[in-house]
């Protein structure tokens, strides 16, 4: 590829419109610019990057979404198993209380939201290029001790694999969990239907067991109504969480749902007039993804708030007619239970200083995901 030209944008508004529309970012809503627009605008304490390349005829053929961030070390080694030795030597080398971080890839979602590539172009130059100019964007970032790129399927590691050439560490992190749906279910009965006696008695004790909730689609009035009992609960779920990057700033939905109307969902549940727990989702084509949660805890087990969640993320993909539902990561046992499977998902991450990643790249290689009981909950 010759004569290409890389740029990078400190705004998604210094980005010409043209760019989305050469790259067809209306198949994705995840790379259009209101998307990313509602995330920049809402959370002032990232620092949003864009990396754009074009080719000799000044086409546009590839995008990469950047966040610097900071977070605490503990934080990011929750959901992965390694030895105390090695933790406390990944705390040694990344500073022990927080670090700063250069994303490639959205840290409020899982899956393969960072790198969007023309179609009949060559991804492994792309990511070539990609690492050339992260590379560049870390020596202008200081300070900064990591940079990770996230997240990719497998069939995409046979390209993303070139960033192995600029000294990154290739890592397992928790899969997405897929619930895959058959078009001929058109309500939740066609889907208890076909599941095994086990499972169907589960799904029927979450509705029983929290039929005290009023539950209600939210509005923009909505949001701004409840906006601090929303961000209190979506902060319960993040104290529970394995591992959670950074806090998103609630008004973010403001903004998502002023740009995708009825395709962004806010479901909020009450008992006794005071909300107690709420799920996000967004409509992608054919697919319902989960966004964040928050739940009250202490009402969890009495109310089954989480397991009646799950099941209304199943009736809303089948209400919308999608072909399947990205319940995102972390809980992944008790996804399987409504039958969810895991998609593996990988990452590559190095230290900033070229001395300390070849010291610490013998860690990443014995980092291990925690395992979880896989359930087939299917007749």
């Amino acid at each position: 590829m010759n004569s290409i030209v890389t740029s990078l944008y400190p705004s998604v508004d210094l980005i010409d419109p043209v760019v989305f529309k050469e790259l067809n970012t209306d198949k994705n809503v995840y790379f259009s610019k209101s998307f990313l627009k509602a995330f920049e605008r809402s959370n002032p304490q990232i620092e949003f990057k864009y990396i754009t390349i074009a080719d000799a005829e000044k086409k546009t053929i590839a995008l990469a979404v950047v966040q610097v961030i900071s977070l605490s070390v503990e934080g990011t080694l929750k959901n992965i198993k390694v030895a105390s030795l090695i933790r406390k030597l990944l705390g040694l080398f990344f500073c022990n209380e927080h670090i700063k971080i250069l994303f490639c890839g959205n840290v409020f979602l899982s899956g393969e939201h960072g790198i969007r590539c023309s179609d009949g172009v060559s991804k492994d130059e792309i990511m070539s290029q990609i690492g050339i100019a992260l590379d560049a964007v870390a020596a202008n970032t200081k300070p900064l001790h990591a940079i990770f790129i996230k997240d990719f399927k497998e069939e995409s590691l046979k390209n993303t694999r070139q960033f192995l050439k600029f000294g990154y560490s290739e890592i397992n992190v928790e899969p997405n969990m897929i619930v895959q749906l058959d078009p001929k279910w058109k309500t939740f009965e066609d889907y208890k239907n076909i599941l095994k006696s086990k499972y169907r008695v589960k799904a029927n004790k979450a509705d029983s067991s929290s039929s005290s909730l009023k539950s209600r689609l939210f509005t923009e009035h909505d949001f701004e109504t409840y906006k601090e009992e929303l961000q209190a609960l979506y902060q319960n779920t993040i104290d529970n969480a394995s591992f959670n990057a950074q806090v998103l700033n609630l008004n973010t939905y403001i903004h998502l749902r002023a740009s995708f109307k009825d395709d962004f969902i806010v479901k909020a549940y009450f008992l006794e007039d005071k909300l107690v727990g709420f799920l996000t989702a967004l409509v992608n084509k054919n697919t319902l993804d989960a966004h964040f949660i928050g739940l009250d805890y202490r009402l969890n087990k009495s109310h089954a708030i989480y397991p009646r969640i799950l099941n209304d993320y199943v009736r809303l993909g089948i209400e919308k007619q999608v072909s399947s539902i990205d319940l995102g990561r972390t809980a992944s046992e008790i996804k399987t239970t409504i039958g969810a499977i895991p998609l593996e998902l990988s990452c590559y991450i190095k230290h900033k200083n070229p001395f300390f990643n070849s010291l610490i790249k013998p860690f990443f290689r014995r980092i291990k995901i925690k395992e979880f009981k896989q359930h087939s909950p299917f007749k």
